[in-house]
């Protein structure tokens, strides 16, 4: 976290994972939030089906407020892997609908509403508190047109994400709303130059993107990263969230890599 402030990063990311050995992304983001003073921090993407909206609401102001207002939300619906959907079940109905309804709840609850007796203090520093979503699938966009602040995607090349951009955007005017334009975002994994794409990357690639070439999804090496993230540039997309494809023999090393060559295109 350190080296990331001292380099000149934006933002520190944790993704939600239970069964993989990474923090807890609301654990994890305060203690970043101790130890940093410039560094934003984001969940990248939170699990929102299965949780309690007040106490998700609950989580992020405070943690807004704790960190002077930096923190970046991002929600999503949960990896399509048995063992991360058996730690957020939903009882009844669909997860899309789960997260429809706790989404609303959040929302309401960040501005300051009561709802059913229930009220969340204190509120954010922030006002409001951009809400972002993750998701490719039809349903996915149509939510974060019609209820989201931002998007960000994984798993997709530049042309799907700019179709992506155009439904969400449609979607948007449909329900008489807009999205700023610098508020959409890809999340990316690169590989090491020569590496092969770890094995827990590509069985998520094979879940989430059957059919498709890992290859052309995830860019060899910091110059194929550079190159896909120009690529993402000139569709229209301004916000990044850069990592290696799988943990490197040294982050300080890894870090002041991607800073050489990644952080030129930071505006």
């Amino acid at each position: 976290m350190a080296t990331m402030e001292a380099l000149g990063f934006d933002s520190l990311w944790l993704a939600e994972l239970t069964s993989r050995p990474t923090p807890d992304p609301i654990v994890g983001l305060t203690f970043a939030a101790a130890r940093t003073t410039r560094l934003k921090l984001g969940t990248g993407v939170l699990v929102l089906p299965g949780r309690n909206p007040a106490v998700v609401a609950k989580q992020l102001a405070s943690l807004d407020r704790l960190s002077e207002g930096r923190l970046l939300v991002a929600f999503g619906l949960g990896l399509p892997d048995p063992s991360e959907r058996a730690a957020f079940p939903i009882a009844n109905g669909s997860r899309g609908d789960a997260f429809d309804a706790a989404f609303d709840l959040v929302r309401r609850y960040l501005d300051g509403q009561e709802v059913d007796g229930v009220a969340v203090r204190p509120s954010p520093l922030q006002q409001p508190l951009d809400l972002w979503v993750g998701g490719t699938a039809p349903a996915a966009l149509v939510r974060a047109g019609r209820k989201a602040d931002g998007w960000l995607p994984s798993l997709v090349t530049p042309e799907e994400a700019a179709e992506g951009r155009r439904v969400i955007e449609a979607e948007a005017a449909r329900a008489g709303r807009r999205i700023d334009p610098e508020h959409y975002g890809v999340s990316l994994s690169y590989t090491d130059g020569g590496g092969d794409i770890p094995p827990v990357l590509l069985a998520s690639i094979a879940r989430r993107r059957p059919g498709i070439d890992p290859e052309v999804l995830i860019p060899k090496g910091l110059d194929g990263a550079r190159r896909r993230l120009e690529e993402f540039i000139e569709v229209g997309f301004s916000k990044f969230v850069v990592r290696p494809g799988g943990p490197p023999s040294s982050w300080p090393a890894a870090l002041e890599a991607m800073a050489e060559a990644l952080l030129p295109l930071q505006s």
